[in-house]
């Protein structure tokens, strides 16, 4: 194979597995807040906004990921 074709194979297997991986993250960040909320609903506020930012991290990672991906095809 061609160092131009293993170039695309791996950039959209890279970007396929980080869009997984944030997927699954985020995922389990909503069902522990969920969890963490039916356990005690006093605190579901401040659960909410934990949740929020978590969500956001996990999505900035994987805007990196996917640029990396997408680098290296040029």
């Amino acid at each position: 194979m061609e160092l131009e074709v293993l170039k695309y194979i791996g950039s959209g297997l890279g970007a396929g597995l980080a869009v997984i991986g944030a997927g699954l993250g985020i995922g389990k960040i909503g069902a522990a807040a969920l969890d963490a909320a039916a356990r005690q609903p006093e605190v579901a506020g401040i659960t909410r906004i934990t949740m929020i930012i978590a969500a956001a991290l996990v999505e900035g990672a994987t805007f990196f990921a996917l640029v990396i991906c997408l680098m290296m095809v040029l």
